[in-house]
């Protein structure tokens, strides 16, 4: 194991752990929303519209260059070749993906409550959920072992992001699925962090299919974030949103 590997394992089992431990948060449930979780979702959407959009657009110009290079050897597939011109769709079906997610977990838990008086989802929605989780955790572990990320720095400043993220997300499944999370879910999505670092270190994907990877995750990301700071219910706290999101938008310029 390289140094690089050993780095992305360090952080691979801190995203892990984030999971395992955000239960015992207390303080981060009821309403009005606490102020650390705003400012946690503020810092996650900073690192996607700061870092990983304009990275996205290294990634493109890359990407057509590598395309020129293999139409002419003949060496296309139709679909990543449309995809590859269009990496924002990418981004697009992750956010599309996970408001999907959303949608049904937020209909299932009304189904259950009418039907049976309890505030949580059903079983196949439970299972479906945790799956979308599972490959988007999978695909942040694999992630860590992309180039950019070689150095140290540019390794913490992403994993920060996400352990602030992972918390979010965590209020949020716990909140839809009850015991059911704390018992199974919250293991499959921390040992998904896991396994996508072991694929990463095992397999070589082309850097092409990276730009589309972090993509994906920028979409679910902003959705992700989005949908616990929206709804009225919630009753967000809109200055510390802020002030997450300029902080570290101010630590990201500085690195």
């Amino acid at each position: 194991m390289d140094e690089q590997q050993a780095a992305a394992l360090v952080a691979a089992l801190a995203l892990a752990v984030v999971h395992l431990n955000a239960g015992k948060m207390r303080f981060l449930a009821g309403l009005p929303r606490n102020a650390w979780l705003s400012a946690f979702g503020g810092i996650s959407v900073a690192y996607v519209f700061v870092h990983l959009l304009p990275e996205l657009a290294e990634g493109q110009a890359a990407i057509e260059g590598e395309h020129a290079a293999d139409s002419a050897d003949g060496a296309t597939v139709p679909l990543l070749e449309f995809l590859e011109h269009h990496v924002y769709l990418m981004a697009l079906l992750g956010l599309i993906v996970f408001y999907a997610v959303e949608q049904r977990s937020l209909a299932s838990r009304r189904e259950q409550h009418a039907r049976a008086g309890e505030d949580r989802t059903d079983g196949r929605v439970f299972w479906l959920s945790i799956a979308s989780f599972a490959v988007y955790n999978a695909i942040i572990g694999y992630l860590l072992l992309r180039g950019d990320l070689g150095e140290l720095s540019a390794l913490a400043l992403y994993t920060s992001a996400l352990v602030v993220h992972f918390v979010v997300n965590d209020v949020g499944l716990r909140e839809h699925h009850k015991h059911a999370y704390e018992h199974a879910g919250r293991w499959i999505i921390a040992l998904a962090v896991l396994a996508g670092w072991l694929v990463g270190v095992m397999t070589h994907i082309p850097e092409r299919v990276i730009a589309l990877l972090v993509a994906f995750i920028a979409g679910g990301i902003v959705l992700n974030v989005l949908k616990e700071e929206l709804p009225g219910e919630r009753r967000a706290r809109l200055a510390p949103f802020l002030g997450g999101a300029i902080l570290y938008t101010c630590l990201l310029q500085l690195a």
